[in-house]
């Protein structure tokens, strides 16, 4: 698992517009909240991008962008974020290889069964590219602005 003050590992993925989002584009100028969750349009993670999309103006006042991550494909993800009114990026990690670089891919059980699942954990990387917070089974209720306290101590 990843730890705070270690430099966060650097990711080339695509949004929902097929546009490609490197974390060192934002090296120097911006924080970003890197946020992993299972899946689009579910209970929990539609209630967690709806409270990210609600605060998104104060992360922005507070040179921070919000980008979720999860291997859904980004015709998913266009869909979501038109269906709720998302204001934020979603990145479609569909190899697993951005959750496997952050270790959110990870067994889980749930009524006796185990499968691979990601697991819901969020990174808040300053400008310099420096882990300052590595959750890991984080809950959605009441996550964002938990996340938007932390940006405010930056």
């Amino acid at each position: 698992m990843l730890k705070k003050n270690q430099t966060a590992p650097e990711f080339s993925a695509k949004n929902q517009d097929n546009e490609v989002f490197k974390l060192a584009s934002f090296k120097g100028n911006k924080h970003v909240v890197l946020y992993f969750y299972p899946k689009d349009d579910t209970p929990g993670c539609t209630i967690e991008a709806n409270d990210f999309t609600r605060l998104a103006n104060e992360f922005s006042a507070l040179d921070a962008v919000v980008i979720g991550v999860s291997k859904d494909s980004c015709a998913s993800h266009t869909d979501f974020i038109a269906k709720f009114g998302l204001q934020l990026d979603l990145l479609a990690d569909e190899s697993g290889e951005l959750c496997a670089s952050y270790d959110v891919w990870q067994e889980k059980e749930k009524n006796g069964v185990k499968k691979m699942a990601i697991l819901r954990s969020t990174f808040v990387i300053n400008k310099d590219g420096t882990l300052v917070e590595a959750l890991y089974g984080v809950n959605h209720e009441g996550h964002a602005q938990a996340i938007l306290e932390i940006i405010q101590q930056l």
